[in-house]
This record gives C-alpha cells, sequence and structure tokens, in this order.
C-alpha cells in the first residue's frame, strides 16, 4: 500500500548533512513536515511543486512524523558527480543509487580491503535498538577518551544513514569517527557491501579502536518471538566472531516499558542472544555495588540466566557475563551533545535503558588491543 500526495514547498526547516526538512501545503490545503535526501531527490526550493510519500504519516507510523519527498516535479537533482565504482542500494526500486564502496574493485580503498581478512582483536558491540549509540558511545569514552569508533549502520531499518541525526551530530562533536552503512544502507561517511566488510574498513581504513554495529532509527517488531528487526544484532557478533574481533553484547533493559516482554531484559535481547547467537560473547552488566535500581539489576541476572546463559535447549558456547562499574557514567550520559531518547522515554524515565548500553561500550573500552600491529597492505602482485 503506497499514499502518495502533490505538495508545494512552503518553508524550510532544520536539517544536517545528508538531509533536506521543509514543510510543503497539499492539494486540499493541508501542510505537512516533510524530510528528503539531497543523494536521491535533490534539494527542492521555495514554491517547488513535490511528490511526497505520505504512506507513513498517515498511518502514524515511525517516519519521525514526517512525509518523504519522493521527486520534485518540475525540476531533476543536479547530475552527482561520476563514481568509479558500480555497488548500486536500494537495489531495485525506483529510487536505487550508486555508490564508491569499500570493497568495490574500483574504488580507492579496494587494495587495503583484498587484504584485510582480520579485525585484530578490536572489540564489537552489537546493539538492538539506534537509541543506546550514543550512551554506548559515552561509555567508551569514559575509559578511553582517545578512542576512534566507527559506527556500521545496518539495513534492519533506515536505510538511509543519514536520517539519522543522532549519528550526524556525534559525528561532528568528535564522539564518531565515521558512519560506514553496509548492506542495502545508504549514505554513510564510506560503503559496504555487507557488515563483514563494513567491520573490517572500520578496522582497516578508518582506523577504528571500536566498532558499534546497529540498525537505524525505526526498527521494526510485532510482538512475536522472531519478528524484530534487531535479531539481526547476533548476526552482527557472529561476524565480528569470524573475523577475530572482540563480540561484546549490549542487553536492551528497561525499568519503565510498560510492555511485559520489555521489563527487565527485553525479549529482543533473549532471543537474540540466548537462541539466535550461536557465538560466545561478553554479557556486560552493571557491578551490584556501583549502581542503583538494584531490583532492576537482580530481575536482569535471572533473566540472563534463564533465558541468555543456560536456556533450554541451548547448545551454543557458553557466553561470559561481565561485572563492569557504573562510576561516572551517570554524568557522562548527562554531558552527550545529543538528547538521550528511547521509545519516547527520557535518559531520567528510563535510566537504565542508557545505563545498559554505556557499560556495554565501557566493557568493549577495556578490549582494545594496543596498536602493535602495522595496516592491512595489498597483497603482493602474482
Amino acid at each position: 500500500m503506497l499514499r502518495y500526495a502533490r505538495g508545494v514547498v512552503s518553508a524550510h526547516r532544520s536539517a544536517w548533512p545528508g538531509v533536506v526538512r521543509f514543510r510543503a501545503r497539499l492539494e486540499d490545503g493541508a501542510e505537512v513536515p516533510v524530510l528528503g535526501y539531497p543523494e536521491l531527490s535533490g534539494a527542492p526550493a521555495l514554491g517547488e511543486r513535490v511528490l511526497l510519500n505520505t504512506t507513513a504519516l498517515e498511518r502514524g507510523l515511525g517516519t519521525g512524523g514526517d512525509a518523504l519527498l519522493v521527486a520534485r516535479l518540475d525540476e531533476l537533482p543536479e547530475p552527482r558527480a561520476q563514481i568509479a565504482g558500480h555497488m548500486v542500494k536500494a537495489r531495485y526500486t525506483p529510487l536505487q543509487t550508486m555508490v564508491d564502496a569499500l570493497d568495490d574493485p574500483a574504488g580507492e580503498h579496494h587494495a587495503v580491503m583484498r587484504a584485510a581478512e582480520d579485525l585484530e582483536r578490536m572489540p564489537v558491540v552489537a546493539a538492538d535498538l539506534h537509541s543506546s549509540l550514543p550512551a554506548i558511545i559515552a561509555g567508551a569514552l569514559l575509559d578511553a577518551p582517545e578512542a576512534r569508533i566507527a559506527l556500521v549502520h545496518t539495513d534492519g531499518a533506515a536505510l538511509p544513514a543519514a536520517y539519522s541525526a543522532t549519528a550526524a551530530a556525534l559525528r561532528d562533536s568528535g564522539h564518531l569517527a565515521a558512519v560506514i552503512s553496509a548492506g542495502q544502507s545508504f549514505g554513510g561517511d564510506l560503503e559496504a557491501v555487507t557488515v563483514h566488510s563494513a567491520l573490517l574498513g572500520a578496522r582497516h581504513v578508518v582506523g577504528a579502536d571500536l566498532a558499534i554495529v546497529v540498525q537505524g532509527p525505526g526498527n521494526l517488531g510485532s510482538g512475536t518471538p522472531w519478528g524484530f528487526s534487531g535479531v539481526q544484532s547476533a548476526e552482527a557478533l557472529h561476524a565480528a566472531t569470524a573475523l577475530g574481533g572482540r563480540p561484546v553484547a549490549s542487553l536492551r533493559v528497561s525499568q519503565a516499558d510498560p510492555r511485559p516482554r520489555h521489563r527487565g531484559l527485553s525479549h529482543h535481547s533473549s532471543t537474540a542472544f540466548g537462541r539466535a547467537l550461536l557465538a560466545s560473547v561478553i554479557l556486560p552488566v552493571p557491578r551490584p555495588d556501583t549502581t542503583p535500581h538494584s531490583e532492576i539489576h537482580a530481575l536482569v541476572r535471572e533473566q540472563l540466566e534463564t533465558s541468555v546463559i543456560d536456556p533450554v535447549g541451548r547448545t551454543a558456547p557458553p557466553h561470559e557475563v561481565r561485572e563492569v562499574p557504573t562510576d561516572g557514567i551517570p554524568d557522562a550520559l548527562a554531558q552527550l551533545p545529543v538528547r538521550l531518547s528511547t521509545m519516547g522515554r527520557s535518559l531520567e524515565e528510563d535510566f537504565c535503558a542508557f545505563l545498559y548500553a554505556a557499560i556495554a561500550g565501557r566493557a568493549a573500552a577495556a578490549l582494545i588491543p594496543p596498536r602493535g600491529t602495522s595496516p592491512a597492505q595489498p597483497p603482493p602482485a602474482p
């Protein structure tokens, strides 16, 4: 089902790199907020006629309350600079776009990527919700303030990496070294064919000390055991393991979610890390003597034991539950340059959601290996 509408640009709104935002007056006189991607449609001027996708807006779904720009009806976008690569993302859709990928044979990084087969024990944090991203970074930088952190933006939710105003602000502030869009996701600082090559690019092209793998905003859940987009966090940890990284699972926890399946340890974490995950990973939890909310932490430990550590039928290698101190984390979270919000709840309303993400970052920071190895080099010519 698609819903389209024609309109005229009536006012510009604040934007960020890779995103345009404006208001449009529809043919019926209504005004709606609109978000678009210059990479796909260009940037319309005041008074321009535009074609909009209003499907999710009319249904009240998670597009941030915006209609989406499909096309400018009277103007074509300016031609983009010619690229050497041939990788297409959003493939076989009317808005498919061609990008220069890290792993493209015609790209500048191809020689390095041909040689890169190992993450050199770089820690990799995988999370379910995009809202965890700034908290993971805050926890990591608390103990490793000079660490270079790369975000691998997967295609589980928002395909355009530019949609994340959070990632854009963290990159502008220096908290993130680079955003790599993997799979069908596009629009990062760098592009990759797979999560595997994105992780290798993070280590060997970006020079990252730590990588975070998470889907963009707009995760999809269905209330069923397996029907949620965040299950791919297990696959990210498989990739980290296969490539010689140090996999760390960021637990999704809530003290305020009214839904029983997300109270304490979310069933998303139980499923992804307890049933879908076939590798051994680190599961960070707060050290009991360093944090409040002891009743939630006790509930999480109980849920971890029964649904992740030793669930019925689990035959995969055992995980490691690692206790992490929480001193300094509340201040680090409060000082972030972005507003913390998860499922509409603030830091004050659901502190534990961000605490568990932050301790995942802190646990990963403790695993950062010394830079004693040289970057990957291209193999010798045959």
